[in-house]
């Protein structure tokens, strides 16, 4: 493509525009000839710094920041045959010129965008789904992995860099997807990843604390994710928002009165449980270990029951996005409840690991305060229901319903306990790692404290922050995860729940800026197995693992 036909106003350009491009990179070290290299600031590096470096390696064009090139107006001078793109800024610009690169594919596709700190990657699956069960053909970004139509592929990132992320919208495009639904995360906002996309409808899940290591304070975590419904949404658009959660009832109003007084087309439909007033509301909700089923009224109006197999309050609410996601696209309510019953097991989010044993035993991405008080409450409501299950069970194998009376086991078995087993990661939001300790130890029975992904920092010390908000003594500390993972099953009897919460989906553990083969469900399968005689298929870390790519 001509370099010509990329261009946005404002971009201060020397040399040849009628010159092409064969694609665009933003790290020095993937250009192949004839790519536009743009120069963007990162965590850790400034792009600035590879310029040369790109253009010896064959880049055609370069991206710079008119002011952070510096002192190295010399490199524009030494290559007279670059096209040189002069920007005020650099991360806008990719965007715009990955957008029109790739032939500005979102205005070929509905895209549905969801943000917030829980809950994202489940309420993507079920829209998936909703939207299948429609007759749809669809594509997905998100946490766990890409999927165009059935072909899955890596996800480096929750939202990928510019380039990639039109890229993908364009092949989705190209294959015959109508609908794509997109993890959009506040990183990726605040970078401007998702810039000149086209979403349809927007959903906000909901606003805690996490990432503040990156946007230090609430404030302004918030801001990045409005962004998403103040600036990338179509003109007749829809949000679809949290109104039980402080910030989404605040993004609803701000977003309703900004758009009234503009005369614009866009529209908020918000969903709750407890806040009445809410255009979608659940109720006569019943969750048991086994799924989930509950009502819902809209806008007043008494809808079908929803019956899914995922389970607990937070999964009503991602239920309950989805719902209001395929609402803001008319999709038919036999297709919403088929979609939603036909979505079951969701990678790494409340993943039972089931091979016969007596106890519930589940991983859980939860890495958030509030996820893992959600995750805990969501134990503590089954346990019951687990409990009055297994005796039941029992008593109909023994086929007497004497048992419960004349059978006694420990007491304090019977009653089933918690054990949680989590750490938290390193070069990560500090504030939360004491906070995440009291939760656990109050909500649970037991915990074992142990390694996430440590990243650059010490394991003991991150689990010295966890423990100064504990106060009791109902824990323990195992640094090595996959031992922690066994002591857990070791500990649990019949009726119990073993949570292991913070990785989830996550197939590595990140050491010193190394990733090593870890899995959560694999070790917690491997110990079940052993504990109840089983043959294993092996533990689930490899500390002597490959290095893989970095994110």
């Amino acid at each position: 493509m001509k370099i010509k036909n990329i261009l946005a106003d404002g971009f201060d350009v020397n040399g040849d525009v009628e010159k092409n491009i064969s694609g665009i990179a933003y790290d020095s070290r993937s250009v192949k000839e004839g790519d536009l290299f743009a120069a963007v600031k990162g965590e850790n590096f400034d792009g600035h710094s590879f310029i040369e470096d790109a253009v010896k390696k064959g880049a055609a064009a370069v991206i710079y920041e008119k002011q952070a090139i510096g002192d190295r107006q010399e490199a524009i001078k030494k290559y007279p045959d670059v096209v040189w793109i002069g920007v005020e800024d650099g991360r806008d610009a990719l965007a715009a010129v990955s957008h029109r690169f790739y032939g500005r594919p979102s205005e070929d596709l509905t895209v549905i965008g969801i943000t917030g700190t829980n809950g994202k990657t489940t309420t993507s699956y079920l829209i998936k789904s909703i939207l299948e069960k429609w007759g749809k053909d669809t594509g997905l970004i998100g946490t766990i992995t890409y999927l165009i139509k059935d072909s899955a592929y890596e996800a480096k990132h929750t939202t990928p860099e510019a380039p990639d992320l039109q890229s993908l919208m364009r092949e989705m495009a190209d294959k015959g997807c109508s609908h794509v639904i997109t993890e959009v995360s506040s990183h990726a906002l605040s970078r401007k990843r998702a810039d000149y996309t086209r979403f349809k409808t927007a959903v906000f899940t909901n606003l805690t604390r996490d990432h503040l290591d990156f946007h230090r304070t609430m404030e302004d975590y918030c801001a990045a994710k409005v962004r998403l419904f103040a600036e990338l949404l179509t003109e007749d658009g829809i949000a679809v928002v949290n109104a039980d959660d402080h910030y989404g009832k605040r993004l609803a109003d701000d977003l309703r009165g900004q758009w009234s007084k503009a005369g614009k087309g866009k529209r908020v439909l918000t969903y709750a449980i407890d806040d009445q007033n809410a255009d979608i509301v659940a109720y006569d909700i019943k969750t048991t270990f086994k799924g989930t089923s509950f009502k819902i009224k809209v806008k007043g109006k008494e809808e079908d029951e929803i019956i899914s197999p995922l389970v607990g309050i937070t999964n009503v609410y991602n239920m309950l996005s989805s719902i209001g996601a395929a609402l803001s696209m008319d999709v038919p309510v036999k297709s919403i409840k088929e979609g939603i019953a036909m979505t079951g097991l969701v990678k790494g989010r409340f993943e039972k690991v089931d091979i016969g044993q007596d106890f519930l035993a589940v991983v859980d991405y939860a890495h958030t305060e509030d996820a893992l008080e959600r995750l805990l409450a969501t134990a503590r409501q089954l346990m019951e229901a687990y409990r009055f299950t297994q005796k039941t069970e029992k008593m109909m194998k023994a086929k007497r319903w004497q048992y419960a009376i004349t059978e006694k086991k420990a007491e304090k078995s019977e009653q089933g306990k918690i054990i949680t087993v989590f750490g938290c990661g390193g070069n990560r939001d500090k504030g939360k790692r004491s906070k995440m300790g009291e939760i656990a130890a109050k909500m649970s029975d037991f915990v074992i404290l142990t390694s996430d992904n440590p990243r650059g920092e010490s394991p003991r010390d991150i689990i010295r922050d966890i423990e100064k908000g504990i106060s009791g003594d109902n824990y323990i500390v195992i640094q090595d995860r996959n031992v922690a993972i066994g002591m857990a099953v070791e500990l649990a009897s019949s009726g119990d729940i073993v949570l292991v919460a913070g990785k989830g989906h996550e197939e590595y553990q990140e050491i010193e800026g190394k990733r090593y083969g870890f899995s959560d469900r694999t070790a917690l399968e491997s110990a079940i197995r052993r504990a109840i005689g089983r043959p294993s298929f092996g533990g689930g870390t490899n500390y002597r693992g490959t290095e893989t790519a970095e994110c």
